[in-house]
């Protein structure tokens, strides 16, 4: 792919080239950088904030506790999900596939995002569709990490239905047969 670009009068043309999904999992592989893979174009990861990652843990806490003895695993930031030719890294995902695939889910049941203001409008729009896209998800949660708030979008008929909740309400997770007080999820960062 190839674009013209203007420059004070004078045009140039720059290339832009972009991965095969072979190349961008290859590169993956070899990276000491998680990047996401959107349509061959490749976007390095930033690092997320002490709150964030105290947000994604207790949430993988509580759901790693609230699966055992069942089929279904809580992973955090590392496991990429595949949607088509995307690949993002939710902050926490559940699966009760059993993929083989070590560093990649493809059917997720449930996914996780917490909310940076570097990220928050991709995670609301972008992302929300891709994942609404597979059929295997029930659930897509957004997490605020500047104040007590949380967002579930879970699957209905014949649409998907948003559930706001505010301090003092439970949050009921329906694809992982839990729920949990809200102030749970921010047990480590409130006042922090």
């Amino acid at each position: 792919m190839s674009r013209r670009i203007l420059t004070g009068g004078v045009s140039s043309v720059e290339t832009l080239t972009l991965l095969s999904v072979e190349e961008y999992l290859e590169r993956e592989k070899r990276s000491d950088v998680r990047h996401e893979f959107i349509e061959g174009n490749v976007y390095a990861m930033v690092g997320a904030s002490r709150r964030h990652n105290l947000i994604a843990l207790a949430l993988q806490r509580h759901l790693h506790g609230a699966l055992k003895g069942s089929s279904c695993r809580a992973f955090v930031s590392d496991l990429k999900v595949q949607v088509g030719e995307r690949f993002y890294y939710p902050d926490v995902v559940v699966s009760c596939s059993g993929d083989l695939d070590a560093h990649i889910e493809r059917s997720p049941k449930l996914i996780i995002e917490v909310l940076s203001p570097s990220t928050e409008a991709r995670d609301r729009m972008e992302k929300r569709l891709a994942y609404q896209s597979l059929s295997s998800l029930e659930e897509y949660v957004l997490v605020a990490q500047d104040r007590i708030y949380v967002e579930v979008y879970r699957r209905g008929e014949p649409s998907w239905v948003l559930e706001r909740h505010e301090a003092g309400d439970t949050v009921q997770l329906e694809s992982a047969g839990t729920r949990l007080a809200i102030e749970d999820i921010y047990e480590d960062v409130l006042g922090a």
